[in-house]
């Protein structure tokens, strides 16, 4: 299928690694360009040095929220921008209990408050232009909540409730906005569930984790290329009659209908 994303303009949110890494590799083979933003100087000169298509913004996004959009911005200029990948690192595995006020409020801005500024800051541009992809990356918890995610299974919550408002408010503009909800994939930030998992049972991480997969369905951990094709096609023109979705991309872990 040609997903007619050449010389299309992405900005994609952690791109130098898990989903947002295989989400900026694929959309550079279909030929688009990407503004890719991370948090570490060094990796994203490896991406440029791979790529030239890509414009690098060095920026944590959920602490200098304002610095990422006004570079893109300025990166962008009278240019069109076609989607958004909403990307970000995930907050510290905790109980309810464990958490302080300081938790819940920086995964406020970890998982919630960015995401608002740049959906704000970008949507009128594209309601301008008459088209817009947006997709955000959740997790599969905004359906079923997982143990030792409080504050996962919290904000990201949120950021649907947002999301489906929004939707349903312009979608006459041409623009669509949908959510991913990863389960488990074999990504960097899948650990930090499994060692935490490991301190409470007194289990080994290897152990964790074989347990882990032993409950998918599928019986095996996700791989980040293969969420970012799906991903991909939400970023593209055929996914125009599809807005305000939460899809779980998880091995069959969630079991409600």
């Amino acid at each position: 299928m040609n997903l007619q994303l050449k010389n299309q303009l992405f900005i994609v949110g952690g791109a130098t690694s898990g989903f947002g890494k295989a989400i900026t590799q694929q959309l550079l083979t279909e030929g688009a360009r990407v503004i890719a933003i991370a948090r570490t100087a060094s990796s994203l000169a490896e991406l440029y040095a791979e790529n030239p298509f890509v414009h690098c913004v060095v920026a944590d996004v959920g602490v200098d929220t304002n610095t990422a959009i006004e570079a893109c911005k300025k990166y962008i200029g009278n240019q069109q921008l076609h989607g958004i990948v909403m990307n970000a690192g995930g907050p510290p595995a905790k109980t309810v209990l464990e958490t302080t006020l300081a938790d819940w409020d920086h995964a406020y801005q970890l998982l919630l408050r960015w995401k608002v500024a740049f959906t704000q800051a970008f949507i009128p541009q594209m309601i301008e232009s008459g088209y817009g992809r947006i997709v955000y990356i959740e997790s599969y918890t905004v359906k079923q909540p997982a143990e030792n995610l409080v504050l996962s299974n919290s904000l990201r919550a949120a950021v649907v409730g947002m999301v489906k408002t929004l939707a349903q408010e312009i979608a006459k503009s041409g623009i669509t906005l949908n959510i991913m909800g990863p389960g488990s994939h074999n990504t960097p930030a899948i650990n930090r569930i499994y060692h935490k998992k490991a301190e409470q049972t007194g289990q080994t991480f290897e152990e964790v984790k074989a347990a882990a997969i032993s409950q998918i369905p599928v019986g095996a951990l996700g791989e980040a290329d293969d969420f970012a094709s799906l991903a991909l096609w939400l970023l593209s023109p055929h996914s125009r009659y599809i807005t305000g979705q939460t899809i779980t991309v998880d091995g069959g872990a969630i079991k409600g209908v």
